[in-house]
């Protein structure tokens, strides 16, 4: 594909020891682009937590004392620190006070247990874990994370970010963090079971925050709902930051309730939104969706899964003016890189959309070669919002990137216009209501049970969630379903807990190289539901 890069307002350069198409115009790095939302509007709402409501110029106080904390606790540029909270305005707060000293940020999902905590601290050598108070009780011991050298609860740190006094001087001593410099890790679940830190930086971040805003027709001022969580890369992208590339309002939501995000939206008057296709479905069986004004809602995004037919159709009669857009992405290309052109996404419900004019996908066979438009094949991203590698991991990243491409897994199709069809998703991932679970990684903690000799985990499809995760296993000894939930739920987080765990009798099907085969564990699954 060929691109008119100037005319795009595009020129090559190179980052990350990459030749990529780079905006000629953009902010340095996150800092400053908060620093121009400030400029433009320091006097508008830019968080709304309930009661409270944050103006830019407060937000800025606020993140520079928070800034001055991260020094008074030694932190320096280039340090990770783990946030292990919710949906709040802080988070926000959190992510400036990073970029303007350099460290660089960890968001973590709460509903990890202990041992999940533990890898990324120790993957990671975080030196400061701040954490929900009531999170206490599943934190790792220290000792199990040698390197954090400050274990932080929020609810102190928060009343210390009220009255410290600002250390400009030693901010400003920090000096202007480079754009190639990662903004933060985030952990995706691995095939192997175990979480690789895909290392997001400056420059990707605000390319796709350009990109994905043009693509959008977003507005200076626009509002959105954080009701994703924002320590996935679309709470962390295509929210938070990207609310500060249009100095915007977001409007946070601890957790998703239907109702109260549809009385959020009408009382915000609600521009954007980006939820999973089961979020829309949940806000259509709302018994008073059709009583709530939701006009200001212009564009409604989508991912994870596709959207159904019947709620695309729904959606168009009872909210004409949204313009619904499909989206595909993953954390390791900081998100977006393929979009539905506004106003075709009803009428093309087979494809996810084009790349965006920076991106560079191609389809590729087994060997590598592109293959001709129409053939299907592996779906390899390249460009700017590509992250450079997974941190501490160079074998996964050997396997994961070719050439500064990422290898996505995905199979799918681009036709001759461009526009791209996902046949499949990546081998074994389950996708619970947005939520990424790889099958591995449940397989391995089945595994550790005493009376465990074989597990294979599938997806289930589920009307609301999209799919539920289902265990098969083979035991040694007596063992119940509810038995090996339990032990799941004392180290998964509870989405990845199986919903059903059935005890069959042995071996597992296994193909002649020894390999589970998937394929036949799922044919199971309807034999076995209840």
């Amino acid at each position: 594909m060929q691109y008119e890069s100037w005319a795009d307002g595009l020129r090559y350069e190179t980052h990350y020891g990459r030749v990529v198409l780079a905006h000629t115009d953009r902010p340095a790095n996150v800092a400053a682009m908060f620093d121009e939302a400030v400029a433009r509007r320091g006097g508008e709402i830019a968080l709304v937590d309930g009661d409270l409501r944050l103006t830019y110029r407060d937000v800025a106080e606020r993140a520079d004392r928070c800034a001055t904390r991260l020094l008074q606790l030694g932190i320096q540029a280039g340090e990770r620190v783990v946030i292990l909270l919710g949906n709040r305005a802080d988070y926000m707060v959190l992510l400036v006070a990073c970029a303007r000293i350099g460290a660089i940020c960890v968001p973590s999902n709460i509903r990890q247990r202990g041992p999940e905590t533990a890898h990324v601290l120790n993957d990671c050598s975080a030196a400061a874990i701040l954490y929900e108070d009531d999170l206490a009780a599943h934190l790792p011991l220290a000792a199990d994370a040698p390197s954090v050298r400050h274990w932080l609860p929020y609810a102190a740190e928060a009343r210390a970010w009220d009255t410290i006094p600002v250390d400009r001087a030693g901010i400003t001593a920090r000096g202007s963090v480079d754009e190639d410099d990662p903004f933060c890790i985030l952990y995706t679940s691995g095939t192997t079971g175990r979480p690789k830190g895909a290392v997001l930086t400056h420059f990707g971040l605000i390319t796709n925050m350009i990109g994905a805003q043009r693509h959008l027709q977003l507005r200076d001022g626009d509002t959105m709902i954080l009701s994703v969580p924002a320590s996935h890369v679309t709470g962390v992208a295509l929210i938070l930051l990207m609310t500060l590339r249009i100095a915007g309002k977001v409007v946070v939501q601890r957790e998703f309730k239907a109702h109260a995000f549809l009385q959020l939206a009408q009382a915000e008057g609600m521009n954007f939104a980006i939820m999973v296709p089961a979020m829309y479905k949940l806000c259509l069986l709302d018994p008073d969706f059709a009583s709530f004004d939701l006009s200001a809602w212009r564009v409604g995004a989508f991912g994870g899964s596709p959207m159904p037919t019947a709620t695309i159709e729904e959606l168009a009669e009872h909210c004409p003016q949204l313009a619904l857009v499909n989206i595909y992405g993953s954390t390791e290309t900081s998100s977006p890189a393929v979009m539905m052109p506004l106003g075709e996404g009803r009428d093309r419900l087979d494809v996810v959309g084009r790349p965006l004019p920076y991106v560079h996908l191609i389809v590729v066979d087994d060997d590598g070669r592109q293959v001709p438009p129409g053939e299907q094949g592996e779906i390899w991203i390249g460009g700017p919002m590509t992250v450079p590698h997974y941190w501490n991991n160079p074998e996964a990243t050997a396997n994961g990137f070719a050439g500064g491409f990422w290898r996505s897994g995905d199979i799918g199709v681009m036709d001759e216009q461009g526009y791209i069809q996902v046949l499949d998703r990546k081998k074994d991932m389950i996708n619970r209501g947005g939520f990424k679970i790889y099958s591995a990684e449940v397989e391995n903690q089945l595994m550790a049970h005493d009376a465990v000799v074989e597990a294979a985990v599938v997806g289930k499809p589920c009307e609301v969630l999209g799919e539920r995760v289902v265990a098969f296993v083979v035991a040694r000894e007596a063992v119940t379903n509810e038995e090996l939930r339990a032990f799941c739920a004392d180290n998964l987080s509870d989405y990845k807990v199986p919903d059903q765990v059935h005890v069959v009798e042995g071996p597992l099907p296994r193909n002649p190289n020894g390999k589970v085969l998937k394929t036949a564990v799922r044919e199971w699954v309807a034999q076995y539901a209840t």
